[in-house]
């Protein structure tokens, strides 16, 4: 089972790429963040063209995240726990059945957190401990899981083009991958460290000045995995040429590969 994740920087705006996506190089499960929609606006053809089973977790102009599948998912939710007040559309799971087991897909965009310091890092680091204690949560429950999707964090230098041009930034603070390896350090697996070491390895190239054609880039998509989870991997790759296609999101697709 193929599973993806993907930043596409506004569902409507990138329709067509993500189309062409989804019919061309077809995962089994894509985890879709920043789709930028309510839910009732999201685009219905897209999966209805393609074929996939569609939840979407939207917000009007803003965040929202999405679980697409070509096999029904089971027992949808929407939000992450431990704050009813949090109305942020960032969090969405789902459980997928493949033919030797099931696995629990936590989608997620986790806030940016910039400026730093201040409220929105206050919220960024509060969001991240809400994760670990979802994650600590699923452990418990001995469910099979992994969580996926754009994380804003810079987990090491090596994560970047130039580290020290993010040094003073919410994604690449001491506390942000403080709060990032306490998560980690719970038994899950980095899967993409897991099969690929050494730096030049991103997911995220700015629009600005450049930074694509210079790759000035940054890793900051990542998959977490369970341990049930981790010894199914196969692989996990970074599918860095779709940002040189025709109107791209300023990320590009991670794809995990399970023995599912």
């Amino acid at each position: 089972m193929k599973i993806a994740t993907y930043n596409v920087n506004g569902i409507k705006a990138r329709y067509e790429t993500v189309a062409t996506w989804l019919r061309e190089d077809a995962p089994d499960v894509a985890v879709l963040q920043e789709i930028k929609s309510i839910d009732e606006a999201f685009p219905r053809e897209l999966v209805e063209d393609t074929g996939y089973d569609l939840h979407t977790h939207g917000q009007k102009g803003f965040n929202g995240v999405a679980l697409l599948s070509k096999t029904p998912l089971e027992d949808v939710t929407r939000g992450l726990p431990d704050d009813d007040e949090d109305e942020q559309a960032r969090y969405i799971e789902g459980t997928v059945i493949g033919e030797t087991g099931a696995v629990r897909i936590c989608g997620l965009y986790l806030p940016n957190g910039n400026p730093a310091p201040g409220p929105k890092y206050d919220y960024k680091l509060a969001w991240m401990a809400r994760l670990e204690a979802r994650a600590k949560a699923l452990l418990a429950e001995e469910t099979p899981f992994l969580m996926t999707g754009d994380f804003n964090v810079i987990p090491d230098d090596r994560d970047a083009t130039r580290p020290e041009a993010w040094a003073n930034d919410a994604l690449a603070l001491p506390q942000t991958r403080a709060a990032f390896r306490r998560i980690v350090n719970l038994g899950l697996t980095e899967a993409f460290r897991a099969r690929t070491q050494g730096a030049g390895h991103y997911s995220f190239w700015d629009y600005q000045a450049g930074a694509w054609n210079r790759n000035d880039g940054i890793r900051i998509d990542h998959f977490l995995l369970s341990p049930a989870v981790a010894d199914r991997m196969r692989d996990c790759t970074i599918q860095t040429e779709m940002r040189g296609r025709e109107k791209p999101s300023d990320h590009v697709p991670v794809w995990l590969d399970l023995d599912l």
